[in-house]
């Protein structure tokens, strides 16, 4: 099944398999779909549109380096002829930006004027930023999205947007308008787009079928109270159409109405749980105990926790109101790693024994206890080929509970290590 129409009410009436054959992040997509009249939606990692505005075609969001290819044929078999004047990016993630490249090129071929590209002004800041840190998003991305590939890297080269904006920028094309919006959300440079002609809303990554990827462990600080502000201003467009950055579109007022409005209440409760506990002065690990998730608002559809867990957005919420300290007297300077499982070690009568008992929690489904004891015995013997075999098994098995594919991606990660005989297959050392 590959009609996005089809896929969209199936999603909304819950009966597709998100967690893996539709996962929003993770599943492609054959062809693409006229979703409505000048309208196509097309999805890779990410969803991304084009909407013809009778005087030019108008990008949103652009794609990943997967994308480009199929993005200009699929184009070009529903728009022969009609040249691409515009794209917007939603943010500067690499599922969003890249599908503008042939376009471009075939402007400069057909004396056509070049596309212009926009997005939020933080947008070139980030890019820079990659640059800056190519072989960490290497490392961290081989974790999250499970690329066993040695020789992957990540891109070095982006498409830097001609036109940006601070806080909301009009424009319009043919007959069509434009409405930018900037909010704080997965990012802090993400833009919102409304169309009050075709009552379309695009939401990039602020909704995306799944727990909001608002507490990711690896990537820079995401604003979970100016995501949810950000879905409620949203509901005041009373849009019809809504096209996701991730996922399905939803159409219909009242849907749409719903989904924004019950993503918005879940971050606002994540935070408002958080904070009203951070502000007694409690750890970290006394918040994460305490911290209830809504099942009621898990239950829908659009809210399962397949991709982010929401004990992440409760870490996240910490980091962004209380620093990197988790509150542990014992971790604001700690020993390393491998002379504290040392002392375990020894405490215990050796590795053997430590290992042994982690067996035992996994064998009990206590994987999580499991991994901090087999994890002390790799620090205090990291060429322990047997602890390197007991290391793999119980993250092996502690990432197939996961609902999250981010959790179980990186747990997961550290078995494929272990049977190399490797703490982490993404260090470079």
């Amino acid at each position: 099944m590959t009609d996005l129409l089809e896929l969209a009410e199936k999603a909304w009436n819950g009966e597709l398999d998100i967690m893996f054959e539709h996962h929003p992040v993770h599943s492609f997509y054959k062809g693409s779909t006229e979703l409505d009249k000048d309208l196509l939606g097309i999805k890779g990692i990410a969803g991304f549109y084009i909407v013809d505005t009778g005087e030019g075609l108008v990008m949103l969001d652009a794609g990943s380096i997967l994308d480009v290819e199929r993005a200009f044929v699929e184009v070009r078999n529903w728009r022969p002829e009609t040249p691409l004047v515009a794209a917007i990016f939603t943010h500067h993630h690499v599922d969003h930006i890249f599908s503008t490249e042939l376009f471009e090129k075939e402007a400069l071929d057909r004396g056509w004027a070049k596309p212009q590209v926009y997005g939020h002004s933080l947008m070139p800041d980030h890019f820079n930023r990659y640059l800056n840190t190519l072989g960490w998003n290497t490392a961290i991305n081989r974790r999250q999205f499970a690329i066993n590939v040695p020789k992957f890297r990540w891109p070095e080269h982006y498409r830097y947007p001609d036109k940006t904006y601070s806080e909301e920028m009009n424009f319009k094309k043919g007959n069509l308008s434009f409405e930018l919006h900037h909010a704080r959300g997965e990012t802090d440079d993400h833009t919102w787009v409304f169309i009050p002609e075709r009552k379309i809303l695009v939401t990039g990554d602020l909704f995306i079928w799944a727990v909001p990827n608002a507490g990711n462990p690896q990537k820079v600080q995401r604003y979970v109270s100016d995501w949810a502000n950000a879905l409620e201003k949203m509901i005041s467009c009373e849009a019809e159409t809504m096209l996701p950055g991730h996922g399905f579109p939803i159409f219909g007022k009242e849907r749409i109405k719903e989904a924004l409005s019950t993503t918005a209440e879940f971050l606002c409760d994540v935070e408002r749980q958080t904070l009203l506990l951070m502000n007694k002065g409690l750890s970290l690990n006394a918040i994460l105990k305490r911290v209830r998730f809504s099942k009621k608002l898990m239950g829908k559809p659009w809210l399962k926790p397949v991709y982010d867990d929401p004990k992440f957005l409760v870490r996240m919420i910490w980091r962004r109101y209380g620093g990197w300290w988790d509150g542990e007297y014992d971790r604001l300077l700690p020993e390393t790693r491998e002379k504290e499982s040392q002392e375990w070690i020894t405490l215990a009568g050796g590795a053997k024994n430590v290992c042994d008992r982690a067996i035992e929690l996994s064998e009990e489904g206590k994987h999580s206890l499991a991994c901090h004891l087999v994890e002390t015995a790799m620090y205090s013997e990291p060429e322990n080929r047997e602890a390197h075999k007991i290391r793999s098994i119980i993250y092996k098995k502690y990432s197939e509970q996961q609902p999250s594919s981010m959790a179980r991606n990186i747990l997961n990660h550290a078995s494929l290590a272990s049977s190399e005989g490797k703490r982490d297959l993404a260090e470079d050392i």
